[in-house]
């Protein structure tokens, strides 16, 4: 087994239960979302790679490269099959387009306050962007917006209810794939 993917294993293992719950639930939206097409192997990957990365941010506060790179990586390649098999060379360079807006977006918010943002965020980011932007301009424009009014709600709701101040760091991963599933949900109920 690669390094790369025994460094995945060993990440996922304290969490393997809620990870594999999250990541046949996740499989089971992605299929959905994507409504079957060539791009629905691509989402299937991102999803359960997703549930995967929310549940150990959750808990460790913390995007292990050794999940997010092996996943972009496969959903990158499998994105360019679909372009190929589909013909649809539009939706594979808005997904590149996405993979480096998302990301150079929140690598400015990384390098503007880096306590506030990790580089973990950055690289999940470009993930989503890469996803996202494949099903539309839209679709990216909702999984950048929603993450900050997603976790901006919560943080105002713990502050309010005194359970965190100014200081409290919350885990960004979570509302990172939140706006996306919200993004990609609302783009499969527009199709539809």
């Amino acid at each position: 087994m690669p390094p790369i993917l025994q460094r995945a294993r060993a990440e996922v293992a304290p969490h393997r239960r809620a990870a594999a719950w999250g990541a046949a639930l996740a499989a089971v939206w992605a299929v959905w979302a994507s409504g079957p097409g060539w791009s629905t192997p691509a989402l299937v990957v991102a999803a359960a790679a997703g549930a995967a990365l929310w549940v150990v941010d959750a808990r460790t506060h913390r995007l292990p490269d050794a999940l997010t790179y092996p996943a972009t990586a496969v959903v990158a390649v499998l994105l360019a099959l679909a372009a190929l098999a589909g013909g649809t060379w539009d939706a594979a360079l808005r997904a590149l387009a996405g993979a480096l807006l998302l990301g150079g977006a929140y690598l400015l918010l990384h390098l503007v306050h880096r306590a506030g943002m990790g580089r973990g965020d950055v690289k999940l980011a470009a993930l989503l962007g890469l996803v996202t932007a494949w099903y539309g301009w839209s679709s990216l424009v909702a999984a950048a917006v929603l993450p900050i009014l997603l976790g901006g709600t919560v943080a105002l709701v713990l502050m309010a209810s005194r359970r965190a101040s100014r200081g409290t760091a919350l885990a960004f991963g979570p509302y990172l794939l939140a706006g996306a599933v919200v993004a990609l949900t609302l783009s499969r109920l527009a199709a539809a």
